[in-house]
């Protein structure tokens, strides 16, 4: 029975009864009857005193009747604003239940599987004579005076899998194609381009250390300018980005400290690379880095203050390996780093690197290869000179909001050797005997969705040979690409 009824029962009993009471005194004053005796005045008494009580528990009734209105406007309040608000993420529901109902991939271990990838266009124009009309590193000697041509071969594809925990370690590894490797001599052969291993990794991760062996961009050198089209190359290979995707193991440790700024350190062994092409199309045959059956050393020491309007991070690596070139002829390859990535506040920040060193055609910083010979390589007799290398790349962002980004950036590379002979200017264009390769870049990223995004880029690259003649070509590109 709810309270209401409760009260209105109560308060026809004691009506019933006020009335009886009221009679009876009525009767009295009158001398109809006989006079109420002792024990009828005691009755009328307390009758009156449960009236008394009644109209205070009718008063408290309604105080808690009104509270419950109060109540219930509110509800009514909160109700409204939760449709509103149902309405406005209905898409964003949608989207998660979709999410949801996914099919999910299905692997040979019972541990989950994560594909992903990018759908990417290239519609490009070159003004001047390029190495590559897609993604262009370089100029080249003046040639057609322009081109044009679209390509999707940049997509790339990506799986992780994510392992049990080992050691207290979570367990993880990553694989990374896309189609830039090379085309099918046939008619068809420019919309077959070929698929291309690009990155690998297996990773164990603790709370504040991490050990990773895979292939990847050299663990010293972790910054790249942003570039929609630089993506089989990322931005500035061959101006100034040390990238090489390597074989490498690698333990990193972690330590936070105060005011949320973090130490990372990181050591561990790489391929030692030296930028000669395949012995074989099939066999794996070893080169000068790895003919010294040492690995390539590396370390690199890093300072980051968390925040995206005060974010800093700044580091500093090292690199070494060894080279044997045959007939007892070793080069001491070696390489100095710096990297950095400094929010200006407001949507600004300032990022690059720079890097001196020696004998490091394999990390893709520039055009030139480890070494030159003042004569044949394959005779014993022919002395080997090491190149020598400084460069570097830095790029200013401004990103009025998370969705658009504008890139200026620029880049260079500056090979040299001792020996003005042994660096004789070549008759036609080599790649051995370039002097300097440098690339200045504008673009602007727009990210549509989170996985639509849009870029427009300008590229102008300038080459210079070892006679010290200047080769310059413009590349434009409209790029867009969608996220899976």
């Amino acid at each position: 029975m709810s309270a209401r009824l409760w009260l209105a029962v109560r308060l026809a009993i004691v009506a019933a009864a006020c009335a009886a009471c009221s009679t009876t005194a009525h009767a009295g004053q009158t001398g109809s009857g006989p006079l109420p005796v002792q024990g009828e005045t005691a009755g009328a008494q307390q009758i009156l005193e449960q009236i008394r009580q009644m109209r205070a528990e009718l008063d408290a009734l309604r105080e808690q009747l009104a509270e419950e209105r109060r109540d219930s406007a509110a509800v009514r309040r909160e109700l409204a604003a939760l449709r509103d608000t149902f309405g406005q993420d209905q898409e964003l529901l949608n989207a998660r239940v979709q999410e949801h109902e996914q099919t999910k991939i299905e692997s040979g271990s019972k541990y989950s599987v994560r594909l992903s990838g990018l759908v990417l266009f290239n519609l490009v124009s070159t003004q001047g004579s390029v190495d590559s009309l897609d993604l262009p590193l370089a100029a080249r000697e003046p040639g057609a005076a322009s081109s044009f041509g679209m390509s999707v071969r940049q997509s790339s594809i990506g799986l992780e899998v994510f392992g049990p925990q080992v050691g207290g370690a979570k367990t993880s590894g990553d694989l990374g194609l896309d189609f830039f490797g090379g085309f099918p001599i046939t008619a068809e052969g420019l919309s077959a381009a070929r698929p291309r291993l690009r990155t690998a990794n297996v990773k164990m991760a603790w709370d504040n250390v991490s050990l990773v062996a895979g292939q990847d961009a050299p663990f010293f050198s972790p910054q790249s300018p942003s570039s929609l089209l630089g993506t089989a190359y990322p931005a500035f290979s061959s101006s100034g980005n040390l990238w090489t995707w390597t074989p490498q193991v690698y333990v990193e440790a972690r330590r936070p400290l105060s005011d949320g700024t973090r130490v990372t350190i990181a050591g561990g062994l790489l391929d030692p690379f030296t930028g000669e092409a395949p012995g074989s199309e099939y066999d794996r045959l070893p080169t000068a880095g790895e003919r010294s059956r040492v690995p390539a050393l590396a370390m690199r020491a890093g300072l980051q203050t968390a925040g995206e309007e005060h974010r800093r991070a700044v580091g500093a690596g090292a690199y070494y390996a060894r080279q044997n070139w045959g007939f007892a002829r070793t080069v001491d390859a070696w390489a100095a780093t710096a990297d950095w990535d400094v929010s200006l506040g407001a949507g600004i920040a300032v990022s690059g690197e720079a890097y001196r060193g020696r004998s490091i055609g394999g990390l893709g910083g520039g055009l030139s290869t480890s070494v030159l010979f003042d004569g044949s390589a394959a005779l014993p007799q022919s002395a080997v000179v090491p190149i020598a290398s400084a460069g570097g790349w830095l790029q200013l962002k401004v990103a009025p909001s998370n969705r658009l980004e504008f890139n200026g950036a620029w880049g260079t590379d500056r090979p040299s050797c001792s020996s003005a002979p042994r660096c004789a200017p070549a008759t036609a264009f080599d790649p051995s005997r370039i002097r300097r390769n440098a690339t200045a870049s504008l673009n602007t990223i727009y990210q549509v969705r989170s996985n639509l995004v849009f870029s427009l880029e300008y590229r102008r690259l300038r080459t210079t040979d070892a006679a010290n003649v200047h080769w310059l070509a413009d590349h434009f590109s409209l790029n867009t690409g969608i996220a899976f």
